[in-house]
C-alpha cells in the first residue's frame, strides 16, 4: 500500500503548477500581452520584418513551444525510466519553467521577442514536468483508485491556483488597501504596473509548493540497466513502447481520440481570454472573473465526472464531455454579450475538469503491466502537445486569414466531433475490472 505522504505530495504538484496555466496562460498574461504587444493603437505587431495580429503571433509562439516539448520529452522520459530519475527530471523542468515565469516580469513593448521566448520557456517547463508527474500516477495508486486520485489532483490544482489568482485580483482592484500609492492611476495603468509582479508570484508559488512534492516522492529504487548510453537507451525504450502500443488496439484508439479532442480543449483554454477581449470587448476585470468562474466550476466538474465514470464507465463519461464541448464551440459563434460569455464559461468549467481528469486516469488504466510509466506517459504527452500544436496553429492561421476568432472557434468543433467518433470505437472500460471488455 502506498503511503498517504506520497499521495499528498503528488497532489501538491497540481496545487503548485496549476498557477501557471491559470495566471500565465489564461488570466493575467494574455491581457498583459494584448496591452503590450501593440503598434500604437493597432493590434498588429512587427517581428523580424513580418506583420502579425498579436493574438495570431501568440498562438504561433505557443504552438512552437509545444512542438519543442514533443521533440524533447520522449527522449527524456526514456532516459528517466532507465536511470530511475523521474523526480529529478520533474524538478528540473519545474525550476526551468518557474525561472521563465519570473523573467516574464521584464517583458515590455520594446522587447517583444524576449517576452515570447520567456513565454515559450515557461510553457516548455510546465509541459515537460507533466510527463514525469503523470508517470507517477500508476505507481502511487492502484487502477481502481486512479479516477479518484486523478480527480483530486486536478481539484487541488483548481483550488490552489484560484487562491493565488484571487489574491492578485484583489491587489489589482484595491491596491490602496495593500498600501500601494496608486490613487491617481487609471485601472489600465494599475493593471500594467502590478501584472509583472504577478509573474514573479507564480514562479515562487510554483517552485515553492513543488518542494513538498519533491520531498514526498522518490526516484525509482531499481533503475533499469543498459549496456549502452542513456541517450541511446532512451531511443531504444521509446521504440520498444511504440512497438508494444501497436499490439494494444484500445490504447491506439484512445490516443488517437485524445489527440483530436486535445486540439480543441487546449486551444479554447489558451485563447479564451483573447476571444473575450477582441471579439466581445470585455474589460480585464470581466475576463479575470470569467476565469474564476471556470476554475470553481471545474472543481465540481472533476468530481462529478469521476462519479459518473464510476457508475457508467470512462468512455460514456468522456463522450458526454465531448458532446458538451461541441455545444460550447457552436455557441461561441453567437456570443454577443458578457452574459453569454459567462454562460459559456460555466459550461467550459463543467467539462474542463472532467475531461482532463478522466483522460489521465483512463489512459493509466489502459496501460499494460509495466515499469516504463514515464515512457508510456510520454506518448500521452506527445499526443496532447501535438494536439495543441495543430490546434493553436490552425486557430492562428484561420484568425489571420479571416480576421475573426469566431470562425476559428467554430472550426475547433470538427476536432471534438472526430475525437468523439473515434472514442465510440473504444470498447467500454469496466471500472470494476482491470481490463477492457467488449
Amino acid at each position: 500500500m502506498h503511503s498517504k505522504k506520497q499521495l499528498r505530495g503528488w497532489y501538491f504538484y497540481d496545487w503548485a503548477n496549476s498557477s501557471y496555466p491559470l495566471v500565465i496562460n489564461t488570466a493575467i498574461f494574455p491581457i498583459y500581452y494584448a496591452a503590450v504587444a501593440k503598434t500604437g493603437d493597432s493590434d498588429y505587431v512587427n517581428l523580424w520584418g513580418f506583420s502579425f495580429l498579436n493574438s495570431e503571433l501568440y498562438s504561433y509562439a505557443i504552438a512552437l513551444s509545444y512542438f519543442l516539448v514533443c521533440c524533447i520529452t520522449p527522449l527524456l522520459s526514456g532516459i528517466a525510466d532507465y536511470s530511475g530519475r523521474k523526480k529529478d527530471f520533474l524538478r528540473g523542468f519545474c525550476m526551468f519553467g518557474a525561472l521563465c515565469c519570473a523573467l516574464l516580469s521584464q517583458f515590455t513593448s520594446n522587447n517583444l521577442a524576449f517576452g515570447l521566448v520567456c513565454a515559450m520557456g515557461a510553457s516548455i517547463g510546465f509541459s515537460g514536468s507533466l510527463v514525469f508527474y503523470n508517470g507517477f500516477l500508476p505507481e502511487i495508486a492502484p487502477p481502481e483508485d486512479q479516477d479518484k486520485v486523478s480527480a483530486k489532483g486536478f481539484a487541488m490544482g483548481y483550488i490552489g491556483s484560484s487562491i493565488l489568482l484571487i489574491s492578485i485580483l484583489a491587489i489589482i482592484m484595491k491596491p490602496t488597501l495593500f498600501g500601494l500609492p496608486m490613487q491617481n492611476m487609471t485601472d489600465a495603468q494599475i493593471f500594467l504596473t502590478i501584472a509583472p509582479y504577478s509573474f514573479i508570484a507564480v514562479a515562487l508559488w510554483w517552485f515553492g509548493f513543488a518542494n513538498i512534492t519533491f520531498a514526498s516522492l522518490d526516484n525509482s529504487p531499481s533503475p533499469k540497466k543498459t549496456q549502452t548510453s542513456l541517450l541511446t537507451a532512451g531511443f531504444r525504450e521509446l521504440l520498444g513502447v511504440w512497438k508494444q502500443i501497436q499490439y494494444q488496439p484500445q490504447l491506439k484508439i484512445f490516443l488517437a481520440a485524445f489527440t483530436l479532442y486535445s486540439m480543441g480543449v487546449q486551444t479554447v483554454i489558451l485563447m479564451a481570454t483573447f476571444f473575450g477581449e477582441q471579439e466581445i470587448g470585455l474589460q480585464s476585470s470581466d475576463l479575470i472573473t470569467t476565469v474564476l468562474i471556470i476554475q470553481f466550476i471545474a472543481v465540481g466538474g472533476s468530481y462529478l465526472f469521476s462519479a459518473l465514470s464510476a457508475r457508467y464507465g470512462n468512455v460514456k463519461s468522456l463522450s458526454l464531455t465531448l458532446c458538451i464541448w461541441i455545444g460550447v464551440c457552436l455557441g461561441a459563434f453567437f456570443i454577443s454579450t458578457i452574459t453569454h460569455y459567462f454562460i459559456e464559461a460555466a459550461f467550459v468549467g463543467l467539462v474542463l475538469g472532467g475531461i482532463q481528469s478522466l483522460s489521465r486516469s483512463t489512459y493509466s488504466k489502459l496501460l499494460p503491466a509495466t515499469h516504463n510509466h514515464a515512457s508510456y506517459f510520454s506518448f500521452y504527452d506527445i499526443c496532447e502537445k501535438s494536439g495543441v500544436v495543430i490546434g493553436m496553429f490552425s486557430y492562428g492561421w484561420l484568425t489571420g486569414i479571416t480576421g475573426s476568432m469566431r470562425n476559428s472557434i467554430v472550426a475547433l468543433m470538427i476536432f471534438f466531433i472526430a475525437g468523439l467518433i473515434l472514442l465510440l470505437f473504444l470498447p467500454r472500460y469496466q471500472s470494476t475490472q482491470q481490463s477492457i471488455a467488449s
